[in-house]
This record gives C-alpha cells, structure tokens and sequence, in this order.
C-alpha cells in the first residue's frame, strides 16, 4: 500500500473509478491523503500517474505513463539557479506565448506543466535527461536557439526497418523494350 499526500485532490476525486479501472489499483481518499493499494507494479505506475495528474497535467496525458511507458519528473527550478526574481526564469522556459515550451514538447517528444518554481515532464527515459540538461541550460541563461539545436542534434532516430522481413529473393523484371 502507497500513501500519497496531495495538494489538490479533486481531479482524482472526479475519477476515481476510471482511475480504478485503468490502473488496475483501489484507491482510498481521505482529505488530501490518497491510498493506493495493489500489485505493487501497479501501484508504482498508479503513484506516477496520480502524482502527475496532482502536479497539473491533464487525465489523459497522465494515463500515457502507463500506457506508453513514459515517466513523470519534477526539476526544481531553485536547485538550478540563484536569482530571486523566478518569474523572469520562468518566462524564460514558457516563451513568448509559449512558443518555447511547444518548441521544446515538438523536439523532444516529452509533455511540459509548469507549477510555481517546478516543472513536470512526461516522456521517455532516453529522452528525460536531454530534456532536464536543456531546461537546466534555459534557466541558467543559454539562448533558446542553443537549446533548440542541443535537442535537435541528440534527437532519437525513428527505427522504420527492424529487419525482421524476408527480402524478396525475386528479381525486378525487365521492361520490354520497344523494337
């Protein structure tokens, strides 16, 4: 059995059963106490997806941890930096508009809630501590253009062939020529 405090439990009180269900967990709720109880597996998985839905994403970007085998961590923003005024550091990370922050999601397959001073990010594992280095280079003041391209470089290749078919051992016939 997992004990999770939260700060805002209504989202999860709101689906409780469907969270139940697709988690394959029983879930306690007592004030902003959760309980979860399960295999423990599933109660890990359960413990993600909750703490991420606590954090600020929404439902069904959060049931993605179990479903796509992504995890979900949270970078500090006052471990990285020593200025006082964070709000400039945030914006730095959100982007005129948010243009960063989709640029970011767009290079780096991962999902992005910013919540006060931390930021919460759901993805691949390979694809965790690229994301963490270049968010760490944003607040410490690297130009988003760097950033950009450090993600672009170490992006992850999409494996098309496997090589697991057969090649054809039959020849390309010939084109009848015109006589």
């Amino acid at each position: 059995m997992i004990d999770l405090y939260l700060r805002n439990n209504t989202k999860i009180l709101k689906n409780k059963s469907f969270l139940e269900k697709e988690l394959k967990i029983s879930l306690e709720i007592k004030k902003s106490e959760v309980f979860i109880e399960g295999n423990s597996e599933d109660e890990f998985i359960a413990q993600q997806v909750i703490n991420a839905i606590d954090f600020g994403f929404n439902l069904k970007t959060a049931l993605l941890i179990k479903k796509d085998d992504l995890i979900f961590e949270i970078l500090r923003i006052k471990d990285y930096t020593k200025k006082k005024n964070l709000e400039s550091v945030r914006s730095r990370i959100i982007g005129i508009r948010g243009k960063t922050l989709r640029t970011l999601t767009e290079l780096s397959d991962c999902f992005f809630e910013l919540n006060m001073n931390e930021i919460g990010i759901i993805g691949m594992p390979e694809n965790i501590k690229k994301v963490n280095n270049s968010i760490i280079s944003l607040i410490r003041g690297s130009k988003q253009a760097n950033v950009y391209r450090f993600l672009e470089k170490h992006r992850p290749e999409i494996i098309t062939d496997l090589g697991l078919k057969e090649k054809s051992l039959n020849k390309p016939k010939k084109e009848k020529q015109n006589k």
